[in-house]
């Protein structure tokens, strides 16, 4: 790190794609940092909100074909197959080609990235499709790892878990010396506030340079990723146990609509969310979605309140009149 007084800029770090950055000194000899300086400057009008959140999971892992590997390996250290790698570069050959079909010019991307093996060999597939000056930046997010299955994995064990957490029910059910998809919960719904607040001040672009037309990219974990979606449309348990698990190397996309809210239906066909597991109240819910702005409640959704209790639907309750 160099000084140049002169200047008053300290030469500093790298971003995420090792570009250097600048940290200047205020008045008071202190350093000033970008990021802060957003929060506690934040702009009256906010930044334009990214154009899709696109949501990755890992190509085929050698966990995927031989779940033998967990035994042998450390589940941050199983890599992705030969297929697995194909499947990353293909899906980053698809992100790129949604992208441009926008017909945009200024459209960028930015990557948060699980920091297990297999989503940073991931990662590096799907970069393959964009040029340098494409990437705004990376964050690798421990927040987005796998759900814990417990250290090293006994593989007839693991089969007795997974059969006993059929019974007890896939969210609640936490492996031994694990996690439970309520413990991912959790972490999502910490990781989703820091989004949210990167999406509110535009930490993605330089001030003066923001664009609708950034796109994030989650490259993540199939469970991860449903309890993801999950957390940021407030869908209850049993919506969650009712949805299916991505394909290796497959996206979801949440775009935004016409009144700047992400809809899952704007990417996406009713029949590709049907195969995903969405029920016909999550489906009206994505349609409404489509054309409301930030801060509106759909009231007539099925958790805001009246579908939790049953004597509503007896016309002949006089008690409450």
């Amino acid at each position: 790190m160099s000084i140049t007084a002169s200047s008053s800029i300290i030469r500093c770090c790298e971003d995420t794609i090792g570009r250097r950055q600048k940290l200047a000194v205020d008045e008071n000899g202190l350093f000033t940092f970008p990021e802060k300086n957003l929060i506690l400057n934040a702009p009256t009008v906010k930044p334009p909100r990214p154009r899709r959140i696109i949501l990755v999971r890992h190509g085929q892992s050698e966990g995927n074909v031989d779940e033998g590997a967990y035994t042998r390996v450390a589940d941050p250290k199983i890599r992705l197959t030969e297929r697995g790698k194909r499947e990353a570069e293909e899906c980053g050959e698809r992100i790129r080609e949604m992208i441009e079909s926008d017909g945009a010019d200024d459209w960028k991307v930015y990557f948060y990235v699980s920091p297990y093996q297999r989503t940073i060999e991931t990662l590096r597939g799907l970069g393959t499709a964009f040029r340098r000056s494409r990437i705004a930046g990376v964050r690798e997010e421990p927040r987005l790892r796998e759900q814990d299955f417990g250290n090293f994995q006994d593989q007839e064990q693991m089969k007795i878990q997974k059969a006993v957490r059929v019974q007890y029910g896939r969210f609640f059910y936490r492996f031994p010396n694990g996690e439970s998809a309520a413990d991912v919960y959790d972490r999502i719904t910490g990781f989703r506030e820091t989004l949210r607040t990167d999406i509110d001040i535009g930490r993605f672009q330089p001030p003066g340079e923001q664009s609708p037309n950034m796109n994030l990219v989650i490259v993540s974990h199939g469970l991860t990723l449903r309890v993801f979606l999950m957390r940021w449309y407030k869908w209850t348990v049993e919506q969650f146990e009712s949805l299916n698990n991505m394909q290796n190397g497959n996206i979801i996309v949440m775009q935004t609509g016409l009144g700047g809210r992400y809809s899952l239906l704007v990417h996406h066909s009713e029949q590709q969310m049907i195969d995903f597991g969405l029920t016909r109240e999550m489906l009206d819910d994505q349609t409404w979605q489509k054309t409301a702005k930030p801060g509106e409640l759909n009231y007539d959704y099925l958790t805001n309140g009246p579908s939790f209790f049953t004597h509503f639907d007896d016309e002949n309750n006089t008690r409450f009149s």
